[in-house]
């Protein structure tokens, strides 16, 4: 097994790299940090590339490389907490139903993240990403995402108007819409469609619900929810009357 000392290893170099968001949009790769995350992503059939599965020193790993903690350290967006890195090829994909979850001017990566959590636990055949979103596979949003990531099929979409773009009929998100989305849990199994959620402060924009078949609300007691937190209930409240709808879950809480 290859031993590697220095931070200054081509390696290295390449992992340092894909921190940034330019490099991963250049390659179309990016990297994954922890047994757990690493796991997922055997247990959903998307192998790390040849030659970049790094493991601390003295961890044992089989197929790794084995690498000075310090070095390891030098590189990862963790610091020395980190035991075990891989590099993996993103995976786009074009919309699809039965349940699309589509994100405009979601910013924040941890938000992202957490969505992609929730389309796995709900379900959803998709998350499509609209203008103005982080990237899904920034450190941030993997971390967040807890093994999603591989999970849930992803797109982009460069124009939410076009029915083209986005499967089904397709349901906007907004605080002052007069139908609830409770209301329409029943018809979820019917037909396919696409929820649009938008940034937390901005919601989407007009245009965009314009184009919109249907708008529909949460009805809150507080004025707004932010977009992980309104595209969770969202997920739960028109999924929860199919009848495939998983029966249990395991609750994870970190």
């Amino acid at each position: 097994m290859t031993h590697i000392t220095s931070p200054k290893n081509p390696r290295l170099k390449t992992l340092r790299r894909l921190r940034g968001r330019r490099e991963r949009d250049r390659s179309g790769r990016f990297l994954v940090e922890g047994e757990d995350l690493i796991a997922a992503a055997g247990a959903a059939g998307r192998p790390a590339l040849e030659g970049y599965r790094l493991a601390g020193s003295g961890l044992g790993e089989n197929d790794f490389f084995d690498v000075e903690r310090s070095a390891l350290g030098a590189v990862s967006t963790l610091g020395s907490s980190t035991r075990v890195l891989a590099v993996y090829e993103q995976h786009w994909a074009t919309a699809v139903g039965p349940l699309c979850v589509y994100l405009h001017g979601i910013a924040d990566p941890g938000n992202v993240g957490t969505i992609l959590r929730s389309a796995q636990a709900f379900g959803a055949s998709c998350v499509a990403l609209g203008p103005g979103c982080a990237d899904p596979h920034s450190p941030k949003a993997v971390r967040a995402s807890m093994g999603a990531i591989f999970a849930v099929a992803l797109a982009h979409v460069t124009d939410a108007r076009d029915a083209r773009e986005l499967p089904g009929e397709r349901i906007a998100l907004r605080a002052d819409a007069r139908e609830s989305l409770r209301a329409l849990a029943g018809e979820a199994g019917a037909q396919p469609i696409t929820l649009l959620v938008g940034a937390e402060r901005e919601g989407l924009p007009a245009d965009v619900v314009a184009a919109c078949e249907r708008s529909a609300r949460i009805p809150i007691a507080s004025e707004s929810l932010n977009a992980a937190m309104a595209a969770t209930v969202a997920l739960y409240e028109i999924t929860r009357g199919r009848s495939d709808a998983p029966r249990s879950s395991r609750v994870r809480t970190s």
